[in-house]
């Protein structure tokens, strides 16, 4: 079973909302589309659904060109980030909707549900109307009626989003659980890169309707194949310094330098784009040969445990995310620290030529 974008594209009104794009799923994955809002995930998906004809292209599902096939005739199943139940319905027969449609015997359908009932943790739910559960009730049960359908392909249009902090971090845990039991292949689109870590199997990054990468998770954050894609698989984005390389050393700053990492060592002398992650910058140095840069802090927010520094270095915004409290004040000069451990080089054309060292060691 899989699902198989070949070239395709969307246009609105003569707008592109997403570029040629080739992309094949396989059974029994995790699939994360992962971009800003506007980046073109939802209308990659209902192209997967089949709620909109692409411009260009076809829909290849297990060998078959479904692209002009309506959505009724697929076995596909969406779910939104608004609670979509039949309010005058019980939690059993929103879960049963879809598949009385289908004409299954009375049988199958209460074996079904039942079963999808205890996965998604509704059991002693099910003769309650949806209005008289949580949040994240209401959302488990728009999942449950996704699920009984059996569908091939289950696509999540950002599921939690309207969730408060504890039941998202709930779903998130449940969600990779759910999506290895049924088999099915998974979509689920986010915005913030920790939910595409916590999801795990394989993520899209998706900039201004085009896919910029696709692979393995763990692979596309530690090693991005350009500086667009950093920057979506960062939260905040990725920090970007113009560097030059000189022999044996990058230079950068005041007349300072730092030796070059191995992985670059092949590299021509000239010009290229630094990339850090927020979280790599600190305000203490913790070890020797540490990158050292003067800035003017101009705002400080406090997340509790963390501290996110927004800082202005030589015109270039950075952001940092910093361990503890700090009493800080705008307008002030901060010194900030670098392991070059944590640097990515990327070309002038935004590719990456060398990925951070942490990352070729993880």
């Amino acid at each position: 079973m899989t699902l198989t974008l070949e070239g395709v594209s969307k246009t609105v009104g003569g707008e592109t909302h997403i570029y040629p794009t080739d992309l094949e799923l396989q059974k029994g994955t995790m699939n994360v589309l992962l971009g800003p809002t506007t980046s073109g995930k939802t209308t990659l998906m209902r192209v997967m659904a089949g709620l909109d004809v692409p411009a260009t292209g076809r829909v290849i599902w297990n060998g078959e060109d479904v692209t002009g096939m309506r959505v009724q005739d697929r076995k596909v199943a969406m779910v939104y980030q608004q609670f979509i139940n039949y309010p005058s319905m019980t939690v059993y027969d929103n879960i049963a909707s879809p598949m009385k449609l289908l004409g299954q015997s009375r049988d199958e359908i209460d074996r079904r549900v039942r079963e999808t009932a205890d996965l998604m943790k509704l059991t002693p739910m099910l003769d309650r109307k949806p209005l008289e559960l949580s949040g994240g009730q209401q959302q488990r049960c728009a999942l449950a009626r996704a699920l009984v359908k059996n569908a091939g392909l289950v696509l999540l249009d950002e599921p939690l989003a309207n969730l408060d902090y504890k039941l998202r971090e709930e779903l998130r845990a449940e969600i990779p659980r759910i999506f290895e039991e049924s088999g099915s292949i998974f979509v689920y689109a986010t915005t913030e890169p920790e939910e595409a870590l916590l999801l795990g199997g394989h993520t899209a990054t998706l900039w201004e309707g085009r896919v910029t990468q696709f692979g393995l998770t763990p692979s596309v954050y530690r090693k991005p194949v350009n500086a667009t894609t950093a920057r979506v698989f960062s939260d905040p984005p990725m920090n970007f310094l113009q560097i030059r390389k000189r022999g044996d050393l990058l230079e950068f700053g005041d007349g300072q330098s730092t030796p070059l990492p191995a992985g670059a060592s092949g590299l021509a002398d000239g010009e290229y784009t630094a990339g850090f992650r927020p979280n790599h910058l600190e305000l203490s140095p913790h070890m020797a040969g540490t990158m050292t840069f003067d800035t003017k802090l101009e705002v400080t927010e406090i997340t509790g445990s963390e501290t996110f520094v927004h800082l202005n270095h030589r015109g270039e915004r950075w952001v940092g995310l910093v361990h503890g409290v700090h009493s800080l004040q705008p307008g002030q000069a901060l010194t900030v620290y670098l392991d070059p451990a944590h640097v990515y080089l990327f070309s002038k054309d935004g590719q990456l030529v060398s990925a951070a060292p942490y990352a070729e060691a993880a």
